[in-house]
């Protein structure tokens, strides 16, 4: 039984007679995965994928069954949200560990999608230069593995997003008066005030609101480090509330597109890249231009003050380990990017570990959704010889297109296949 979820959200499930799935037990976590394959081996299923997100599950989601339907190995794992990141590294080694015993596998491929790709380049980039890449002063928090795991042979990053320490940082509310309380906000930063530049079809906010806001978006983010970092020390001293870890909620400041502060409301906040790259049509053609985000204004309400949709739910050593990065007096989201990040005062975001990878890597963005032109600034900081970039043309963020976008029925045609094509095909270098 294949399970997918629909455009709409709703789960469909089908049957697909071309792949074998399996479920498996990963023996030192317990992990449990998915393992996807043809039924017929074809000459690219001695390739393997591994897929896994940092905090969700996608044992079931349609990426596996997509890319073993064309020929290739996947085993699509569950993870889980968050705690410290230094332990989902050791479930990734387990699941790559399982499949270098698997005498069929010649090449294992990484694919990172959404904020699995925070958890892939950091993992990757352990795995070529050790833990001791993430134990400098620098960093906010030290990596805590004790031996190098496992590197793959490749590495795919799939509409990755900026980061869960930039995605942390951008859904910060920062009319939060009293940490722990949804209810005091300061109504000087309500991004739905038509005088700071709302409007239910489409906010364009003031340079003034928007120089304001981020801001103190970074001064509270700094706030909650010193305060993570102060509890650490307890912990580590003996003196926490528990021996190992703490909880750590954060009011809001959960992850989800509505509390993507001003990103889902401004369309012309990350909506161009600064240069020309190969543009995936849904019909399966290429084309060679500027790239610009092809999506429409979302999210009519603030869900600060709610627990279930608000709150950051983490640890002090998850908080610390993977949604934690210092800014600096730069911090801005422009058209083009995101600026003012210390990107290497942690391991929390991909744009930052992936100068750490010798890889071949493909790098794609869905230009339906605002988390695509994250594709070009990991690309320009990659340093592997062996670089490919590619945006598809009216995709969201979960591949399927935008329909709310089309200027007519159908315009972004089929852009799932468009893009598992495209997969495909460059993964046969490992062939």
């Amino acid at each position: 039984m294949i399970v997918r979820i629909g455009r709409d959200g709703n789960v469909e499930k089908g049957i697909n007679k071309t792949i074998q799935e399996t479920l498996v037990v990963l023996d030192k976590w317990h992990t449990h995965a998915m393992e996807y394959t043809p039924v017929n081996p074809t000459e690219t299923s001695h390739i393997a994928v591994v897929l896994m997100h940092c905090d969700q599950n996608y044992m079931g989601i349609q990426m596996g069954p997509a890319l073993a339907g064309r020929g290739y190995h996947v085993l699509a794992c569950e993870s889980v949200r968050g705690g410290e990141i230094d332990r989902k590294f050791e479930m990734l080694d387990d699941s790559i560990h399982y499949l270098r015993e698997n005498k069929e596998i010649e090449k294992i491929i990484l694919m990172g999608h959404s904020g699995g790709a925070t958890l892939m380049t950091a993992y990757q980039s352990i795995a070529e230069n050790g833990p001791e890449i993430y134990q400098g002063d620098e960093m906010i928090y030290k990596c805590t593995l004790k031996r190098k795991p496992l590197p793959a042979d490749g590495l795919m990053l799939i509409d990755a997003n900026y980061g869960n320490g930039v995605m942390s940082l951008l859904s910060m509310d920062p009319a939060v008066e009293e940490e722990g309380n949804g209810l005091k906000l300061n109504p000087e930063y309500d991004i739905f005030n038509p005088e700071n530049g709302y409007d239910p079809a489409g906010a364009h906010y003031t340079e003034a609101f928007k120089k304001r806001y981020q801001a103190a978006q970074a001064a509270r983010n700094e706030k909650l480090i010193s305060l993570a970092l102060e509890r650490l020390e307890k912990i580590q001293n003996g003196e926490g509330s528990y021996v190992d870890d703490e909880p750590f909620f954060i009011t809001a400041a959960d992850q989800p597109k509505p509390n993507n502060r001003m990103l889902p409301e401004d369309t012309s906040l990350l909506s161009h890249t600064k240069g020309a790259y190969d543009l995936v049509h849904g019909d399966g053609t290429i084309t060679h231009e500027q790239i610009w985000c092809l999506r429409t204004p979302e999210c009519d309400r603030s869900f600060s003050s709610t627990y279930g949709m608000g709150v950051n739910k983490n640890t002090v050593k998850g908080f610390l380990s993977s949604q934690a990065l210092h800014t600096t007096e730069e911090f801005a989201v422009l058209e083009d990017g995101i600026v003012g990040v210390d990107w290497k005062s942690g391991y929390a975001s991909p744009i930052g570990n992936i100068d750490g990878i010798s890889v071949p890597t493909l790098i794609m963005g869905m230009t339906g959704s605002y988390e695509y032109l994250a594709a070009e600034m990991i690309y320009e900081r990659a340093r592997m010889e062996d670089k490919t970039i590619a945006f598809v043309r009216g995709a969201s963020h979960m591949f399927f297109p935008n329909t709310d976008a089309e200027k007519t029925p159908g315009e972004f045609g089929d852009t799932e296949n468009a893009l598992y094509d495209y997969m495909a095909d460059w993964m046969k270098r490992f062939a």
